[in-house]
């Protein structure tokens, strides 16, 4: 690239502007800047990088036709899921989170914010309500970083340094976990049931020890099982003193029983299927509840609003309860590191929570219940194909086991996206004790052609009819 080069979308890249500003802080070039990092780690030949496009017009073309490569949900039919779902978003949860005072607003304070407060305090009260617990925070970047601090959380009550986990649990998750839990905690899995997909609690009580911390388990699991013995599993974490976490998918407790009736101590999850597109990854963003008791409000790292009266008689004000537990009161010293990238999201699932109520969370349950069980037994029919843990109950998600049609997950892919279909998360790699495996998923957006015209495709591609 041109070091003569003046870029008009990269500001003060005129050679004279440069000079200007170099003047002003007193060194005579950028290279002085860097003088504190040693020779050998300096970069000393050119960036391999193409001439730069001048033209805003010439830009924008070049980048449209490399996005013209994706292939994106709307003109496909997905059945992908794994901790990224494809759910309805009302035109409303769009008209909300873009609004200039949410969109735009990072951390401003109680005298310059423009609702904000209020709106994560509703968003707060109604997950509360939905997951039966008294305090929720505001989100976290997600899913594995609620879980993560969830685990940080109760080290630091029980004062112990192990957690145990359910080994059916998201690999790219628990990667997360062990990352952020390294310097202090002992991560060790529990085993599962390969009949029925469940913890196996023999196990479990012969891994748990006076070190323990925590338990932790999903429900649904990654592998869409509900776990029905949540209570036996909480009971075995408190007579050892340890706590019961348990990661959720909100979207199922319109149908499922709240963790916090079953034991749960901390509850955690994400919130992306609450009025949330999918985006490339995006859009996550995780969540921890817990009871209304200091042990447990005082261990939080993320920040939690409140409601209170204000100095004007008969009114109320939101903001912060107990910031100083917070980074942002106390870099050095704070709990872990909180970011505020998420808070927009906590606001669209307010909005979004709002919208559906109570009786609206009922009926999206109960549909993906019916839908997923349909989907269940129309794909157990197709020969050759089997659909382990059948006995358990699913929310959702299944794994649909290929490992007797003699292709690969990544062939049968390969082949469902040649129709438009794309087909579900290939985990043969991280499970290979179940064989060739794939975990599929359905939501209220998919219909019952959707899923008669998967089953239809998969027919056509194991037994070789039109495929060119």
């Amino acid at each position: 690239m041109s070091k003569k080069t003046v870029h008009p979308y990269i500001p003060n890249s005129v050679p004279e502007i440069k000079k200007q500003m170099l003047d002003e802080i007193g060194v005579s070039s950028i290279e002085e800047l860097y003088e504190d990092i040693p020779e050998d780690l300096r970069f000393k030949g050119e960036l391999n990088l193409p001439e730069p496009l001048l033209s805003e017009y010439e830009l924008k073309r070049h980048v449209d036709q490399i996005l013209a490569k994706n292939q994106t949900c709307q003109e496909n039919l997905s059945f992908l899921g794994g901790g990224c779902w494809q759910h309805f978003v009302p035109a409303i949860c769009d008209e909300i989170n873009q609004r200039s005072e949410f969109l735009t607003a990072y951390a401003g304070e109680p005298y310059e914010d423009h609702g904000r407060f209020q709106a994560l305090f509703e968003y707060a009260s109604m997950m509360g309500e939905l997951l039966e617990m008294d305090v929720v925070n505001v989100p976290t970047y997600d899913w594995g970083q609620a879980a993560s601090t969830s685990m940080r959380m109760a080290a630091r009550i029980t004062r112990r340094t192990e957690v145990l986990i359910a080994e059916s649990i998201s690999p790219d998750r628990l990667s997360i976990i062990r990352n952020y839990c390294k310097p202090i905690i002992r991560v060790q899995l529990i085993k599962f049931d390969k009949e029925t997909g469940k913890i196996d609690i023999n196990d479990l009580k012969e891994k748990i020890s006076s070190n323990t911390a925590a338990i932790y388990f999903e429900n649904p699991s990654y592998l869409g099982c509900i776990e029905d013995q949540g209570k036996i599993i909480s009971d075995i974490a408190h007579t050892n003193g340890a706590l019961s976490i348990v990661g959720i998918d909100p979207v199922s407790l319109g149908v499922l029983t709240p963790p916090s009736n079953y034991g749960a101590d901390i509850v955690c999850g994400d919130i992306q299927g609450l009025g949330m597109h999918m985006q490339y990854g995006g859009s996550l963003a995780g969540f921890i509840a817990t009871r209304d008791e200091e042990q447990y409000v005082m261990e939080y790292p993320s920040r939690l609003f409140g409601i209170t009266t204000t100095a004007v008689e008969g009114e109320h004000g939101f903001g912060d309860v107990t910031y100083d537990r917070t980074s942002f009161h106390d870099r050095i010293e704070g709990k872990e590191f909180v970011g505020t990238a998420a808070a927009l999201w906590g606001i669209t699932a307010g909005v979004y929570l709002a919208l559906t109520g109570p009786q609206g969370m009922k009926d999206l349950g109960q549909l993906i219940l019916q839908k997923s069980q349909y989907a269940i037994k129309r794909i157990s029919e197709i020969e050759g194909i089997n659909i382990p843990f059948a006995n358990s109950s699913h929310f959702k998600e299944f794994v649909v086991d290929f490992s007797s049609t003699g292709k690969t997950i990544e062939e049968v892919n390969k082949d469902l996206l040649e129709k438009g279909i794309f087909g579900g998360k290939d985990i043969s790699r991280d499970f290979p004790d179940l064989g060739n495996c794939a975990v599929y998923c359905i939501t209220e957006v998919h219909s019952k052609e959707d899923i008669d015209r998967l089953v239809q495709t998969i027919n056509v591609i194991l037994n070789k009819e039109g495929l060119k």
